[in-house]
């Protein structure tokens, strides 16, 4: 089940159901939130079915967070929100946050996705997607599976070429996340930028 097609009501609902038992044996009082976990242990998907849950809800509190005022003046939200929407991914991913001209969000989008090691970004793809949202700046992410922070030589070719491809545009970038576990490196911090 695509989690991400649910209501938040839909959701919660889903987190707050009972699990479902594949053994014969009656469901205990749902009230009695303990004895009804203990089904979990013999359903594993169950399990993952309800993190996946949880990790939605969460994902969409901070998205919600991010749209009440300029991103950069809290960015820890932000961090917080890309290790939550990287957390267990196998694979690069990259993505772009489309900012406004007072810096609240517009949209968070995965524009690419990659293998364990590699992810090829097109930058007049994201040209196209900056205009199509209107967008006055952006802030670009992606993460490495393998836990390193460090960017290599190819992120940092590829944070210059976006930047001048977006300049043309008059689209600003504000920073280049890299998430790596659950840290972030900001390039803007480390005078990457």
């Amino acid at each position: 089940m695509n989690v991400t097609h649910l209501s938040s009501a839909e959701l919660v609902s889903e987190l707050l159901a009972a699990p479902v038992r594949q053994a014969p044996l009656p469901l205990p009082c749902a009230c009695d939130a303990a004895a009804a976990y203990q089904a979990v242990e013999h359903a594993p998907h169950e399990l993952a079915h309800k993190l996946s849950i949880a990790r939605e809800l969460l994902l969409r509190d901070m998205r919600a967070k991010m749209l009440d005022g300029p991103v950069m003046a809290s960015p820890k939200v932000v961090k917080d929100w890309l290790c939550m929407y990287c957390a267990g991914l196998e694979h690069e991913v990259f993505l772009v946050l489309y900012l406004d001209a007072q810096h609240v969000l517009i949209e968070a989008e995965e524009m690419f996705r990659g293998t364990l090691t590699q992810t090829s970004v097109y930058p007049r793809e994201v040209v196209k997607s900056a205009l199509a949202h209107n967008a006055a700046s952006v802030l670009l992410a992606h993460n490495h599976p393998s836990g390193q922070l460090s960017p290599s030589s190819a992120d940092e070719l590829l944070t210059q070429t976006l930047k001048s491809s977006l300049m043309m545009v008059d689209v600003r970038v504000l920073d280049h996340f890299i998430v790596g576990g659950d840290r972030v490196l900001s390039f803007a911090e480390q005078g990457l930028l």
